[in-house]
């Protein structure tokens, strides 16, 4: 693996992102839209009389829920865009390897989540004052195992939209909504129904925002309450790694042309 072409892979895209308008809009305006609904939903709920931990919790949620998305966003959208434009075969005849296409990729999620999240941490103290930062430096543990989580998520729908085509490229923006109501972004796990709460102890991001939500509310939890979800993570993201490797080997030999 050479960094030099990981680092010429990333220019690309980020060049690519630059010039977007659409991908410029993503990055912005969707992080805006949740922070202006569930922010004016959390203020009623506070003049109800309602614990303002309601309000930190839902934003909160909004904001951590950033990192899977975007990281799940930019692997399977950033190949799509390149099926679009006919370009995957271009980017494989020259020396990159298939290893630092999915690194470029990853560091892409990193990025624009870092870049989404700062935004919308922003947006979020100029409009009500909230400061997800007061949780400290648990922040740090909670973005990384989502941003893992939605590696997993980005990986897997890669290696399906590689062996199947464009026709399923919908998944790209609904897969991880279909898990998001098991990680328990807005709610405690407590309020699922039973069978849903033995999904949600099976999804790494439930831990995080149940972590979250006590911390606000002046119960935090150990780290050591997310060996158990990183274990989770670490153990998908390697079957996700080679089921994206066995669909890229798959349409490889059969052509990479052949992808539509």
């Amino acid at each position: 693996m050479k960094w030099h072409r990981i680092y010429g892979a990333l220019l690309r895209y980020i060049y690519g992102f630059r010039h977007s308008l659409d991908r410029m809009s993503d990055a912005f305006f969707w992080p805006l839209v949740d922070l202006t609904m569930w922010g004016l939903t959390s203020r009623y709920f506070v003049s109800q009389n309602i614990n303002n931990v309601v309000l930190l919790s839902l934003l909160g949620g909004v904001l951590l829920w950033i990192f899977p998305w975007r990281a799940q966003y930019e692997i399977s959208v950033n190949l799509l865009e390149d099926l679009w434009n006919r370009n995957l075969v271009n980017m494989f005849t020259t020396p990159l390897k298939f290893s630092e296409w999915i690194v470029t990729l990853m560091l892409i999620g990193i990025g624009k989540s870092l870049l989404s999240f700062s935004f919308a941490s922003a947006v979020a103290y100029a409009l009500y004052r909230t400061n997800i930062f007061v949780v400290g430096w648990s922040l740090l543990p909670w973005a990384g195992l989502l941003m893992l989580f939605g590696w997993v998520f980005g990986l897997f729908v890669t290696g399906l939209i590689v062996r199947y085509g464009t026709k399923i490229q919908t998944i790209a923006w609904t897969s991880i909504a279909i898990i998001s109501p098991f990680s328990a972004i807005y709610y405690p796990v407590s309020v699922l129904p039973e069978w849903a709460q033995q999904i949600a102890g099976w999804v790494p991001a439930s831990y995080v925002f149940e972590a979250m939500r006590g911390s606000l509310a002046g119960h935090p939890l150990p780290l050591t309450n997310l060996i158990l979800p990183t274990l989770l993570c670490l153990c998908y993201l390697v079957v996700a790694l080679i089921f994206m490797y066995k669909s890229f080997r798959h349409i490889h030999n059969k052509g990479l042309i052949s992808v539509d």
